[in-house]
């Protein structure tokens, strides 16, 4: 299904299940595919949206591939769907858009759930994804680029190789020439210029959900959301719904037990 955002954009999403709604955000690179895993363990209605540039939706302008513009696009498929109210399964750039909306439209949240993303972003971790997004895919299969991830992948430990292929074949396309991105290649410039700008302080951003239901996933190998952060997330909430998900890199499965626990008691509390 497709709506289409302001600027004339057309947007994918999928919409399934019944009860209450919930709007899944994926991460960076990704699209809504990201939630295969955890979608039929979720007792709700389950929205997937992808982001312009990435999935089946629209390529547009470089310059929108902001975290602002798709924190908007989110509203406008709210709109779309006539709701008035949805919650927010953020998995780390969605996360970092749910946080935007609970700032600038709050009243339209019934609650978040972030998954390993926190208001401070380790530089270690961002320097892993300004390395690889954009470029080009050196595999030539699905069975390659699942082969080189349980190799290399050193954060992630104990997921089987049928895993990695569905990951792989969730994130990227056969073409002619080997396995190609499902998403445009200038969200790089996008990424980049983002990073050539002050990082702002996301702290009142985490405050702004405030009285909101509030869970935190984190991969416990997490080089993107440490420890620290974690920590401090949980001082300032500490009736948020927290995992500390062993074995786990960014980002979690979500389909990992004590990840389906803390999702599950986050559903119950909306």
């Amino acid at each position: 299904m497709t709506f289409t955002a302001a600027d004339g954009t057309k947007l994918h999403y999928t919409d399934s299940g019944e009860g209450t709604p919930v709007i899944a955000l994926a991460g960076l690179t990704r699209n809504g595919r990201d939630f295969d895993h955890v979608a039929p363990h979720l007792n709700c209605r389950l929205i997937r949206l992808d982001y312009r540039g990435r999935g089946h939706s629209d390529w547009a302008d470089p310059k929108t591939y902001t975290i602002p513009t798709e924190a908007q696009d989110t509203l406008a498929l709210m709109d779309h769907l006539g709701l008035e109210q949805a919650a927010i399964l953020g998995t780390s750039r969605g996360g970092l858009i749910a946080m935007v909306l609970a700032a600038t439209a709050k009243h339209r949240l019934l609650g978040v759930a972030l998954n390993d993303i926190g208001p401070e972003i380790a530089d270690t971790g961002l320097d892993v994804i300004k390395n690889y997004i954009g470029k080009p895919l050196p595999f030539k299969t699905y069975a390659e680029a699942a082969e080189f991830r349980a190799r290399n992948w050193v954060h992630f430990k104990n997921v089987p190789m049928d895993r990695w292929l569905a990951e792989v074949e969730q994130q990227y396309a056969v073409t002619e020439s080997g396995l190609g991105l499902r998403y445009d290649p200038k969200l790089r410039d996008a990424v980049l210029e983002a990073g050539a700008q002050p990082t702002p302080d996301l702290w009142p951003l985490f405050d702004a959900m405030a009285d909101l239901p509030l869970a935190l996933i984190r991969g416990a190998n997490s080089d993107l959301l440490t420890p620290a952060t974690a920590a401090e997330m949980q001082r300032r909430r500490p009736d948020m719904g927290f995992a500390d998900v062993p074995d786990r890199g960014h980002v979690p499965f979500l389909d990992e037990p004590d990840a389906l626990r803390v999702l599950h008691n986050w559903l119950n509390s909306l």
